[in-house]
């Protein structure tokens, strides 16, 4: 077996023709333009959108960033301060959440997460003002720029007082993840009981109302990655009102949402959702090598039965993709008027190939058992398939793109004109490359040399106790 399984890499296809030549080889969809364009020779990534009320000058998203960057009481740091500053500086009209902000400190995914508490308000209006205001000295206005807070609790994956210390809180038992944070079988300790979720909910809100009253135009509440949110979209064998059935597993989400509408009026709401998953996959011994981790390969599941622990998921098929349920829920969600939708899929933690296409693994992950264009390609399809259903009901953001590299601006600007996506978000990239979006809009060249190679760094460093 070749030890790169015969990928190439991106920045080898010297053209366009070599990009389309790939694309076709590997036998998957994408779009893709002949060049950049920009603003004036008629970009369809610079066409504005009313979203919320509000008309968004542009299609390029900016995707919640972390740091690992905050103080250990959940405040912003003076790093934090300037990642956002960049994200003003982006050029992008739409600011998805800026960043995972737990609504609590036993929902932290590490100890350096922001946190949404009274004495961390202040903190929070001055990361969006550092914003705007950024965003206001290089574009020259901020009223077509639309900023959201992302609200989350990390649930399975909190580990909220010290990095190397899991303490998770979950919905039911998984078979093959409560190993992978020191949950025993039979321990039902970590289970969040149904009057600890109706306090979790309190938080949510109280966190939506934080976000109004420090200027935030939305909140998106965390539906995705692995996180609580996800999770309960997967409870098919947890007991009680929020598991079990589609309704009762869209119960949290459904009331947070509602209750935020009811009691923060004003305030938009959107939701970013894991649409789709797979098994979790860990590495292959038989591949491994001294230098090297083993290719992915999907977990052994023995049943019994169908696998039940995933929401867009195959249960009879757990490595296959299955959309109905997502779009049962989208439907949900229209009838609900929450029409503002951030397309995600899987879990860093435990699937990052399909969630972020990397050409390298992070440390605590496997070399990709597929061409990263694939995973891709599953993405934005996904997001195509979801916009077909719905049309003009949702207003749908698009995931997965930074492995594109050079070719990013032409697959995005082609996946926005034939409406298969009304935004297109990036995420690793503006942490290596802040700018692209402007650059791409105003001279339609891109400085390759602060592309994202998607060496999987700015995961491996945090990991690793770094910021």
């Amino acid at each position: 077996m070749p030890k790169d399984r015969g990928f190439v890499k991106i920045a080898s296809l010297k053209s366009t023709d070599d990009f389309r030549a790939r694309v076709a080889e590997l036998g998957i969809e994408l779009p893709v333009d002949e060049t950049i364009l920009t603003a004036e020779g008629g970009s369809p990534l610079a066409a504005p959108i009313s979203v919320l009320g509000r008309q968004v000058g542009n299609r390029w998203c900016i995707h919640p960033m972390e740091g690992w960057d905050g103080t250990p009481a959940g405040a912003p740091t003076e790093l934090t301060l300037r990642r956002w500053q960049r994200f003003g500086e982006s050029g992008a009209k739409l600011i998805w959440g800026g960043e995972a902000v737990a609504v609590r400190h036993d929902g932290r995914a590490n100890p350096n997460q922001l946190c949404a508490t009274p004495a961390n308000k202040g903190g929070l209006a001055q990361l969006r003002a550092v914003l705007v205001a950024a965003h206001q000295k290089a574009y020259g206005r901020t009223d077509d720029l639309l900023i959201g807070l992302q609200l989350t609790h990390s649930g399975r994956f909190c580990r909220p007082n010290e990095k190397i210390r899991p303490e998770p809180r979950i919905l039911y038992h998984h078979p093959i993840l409560d190993g992978r944070v020191g949950i025993q079988p039979d321990d039902n300790t970590p289970i969040l009981t149904d009057d600890e979720i109706d306090t979790l909910i309190d938080d949510f809100v109280a966190a939506a109302r934080m976000a109004a009253e420090t200027g935030y135009d939305f909140v998106d509440v965390k539906a995705c990655h692995g996180y609580l949110g996800h999770e309960f979209l997967g409870a098919h064998t947890r007991e009680g009102k929020y598991g079990g059935s589609l309704e009762n597993r869209t119960r949290f989400l459904r009331t947070t949402v509602a209750r935020i509408r009811n009691e923060v009026p004003g305030l938009g709401i959107g939701v970013r959702i894991s649409m789709f998953d797979i098994l979790p996959y860990e590495d292959d011994p038989a591949t491994r090598t001294s230098k090297q981790k083993g290719f992915g390969r999907p977990s052994a599941f023995e049943g019994p039965g169908p696998y039940r622990y995933g929401f867009g998921v195959n249960p009879d098929n757990p490595d296959e993709p299955d959309l109905a349920e997502p779009i049962a829920l989208l439907e949900r969600l229209v009838a609900d008027d929450i029409r503002f939708i951030n397309v995600t899929c899987g879990s860093p933690y435990y699937n990052p190939h399909i969630q972020r296409p990397a050409a390298f693994p992070p440390s605590d992950g496997y070399r990709p058992p597929e061409d990263p264009l694939v995973g891709v390609a599953r993405q934005i399809q996904a997001t195509r398939q979801l916009k077909a259903r719905l049309g003009d009901a949702v207003t749908l953001v698009g995931t997965g793109y930074t492995y594109l590299q050079e070719y990013l601006p032409q697959v995005a600007q082609a996946v926005v004109r034939q409406g298969w996506a009304d935004f297109v978000g990036i995420g690793r990239m503006v942490l290596a490359y802040p700018e692209m979006p402007a650059d791409s809009l105003r001279t339609g060249v891109l400085d390759t040399k602060r592309i994202c190679r998607t060496f999987s760094d700015c995961t491996t460093g945090p990991r690793k106790g770094l910021v």
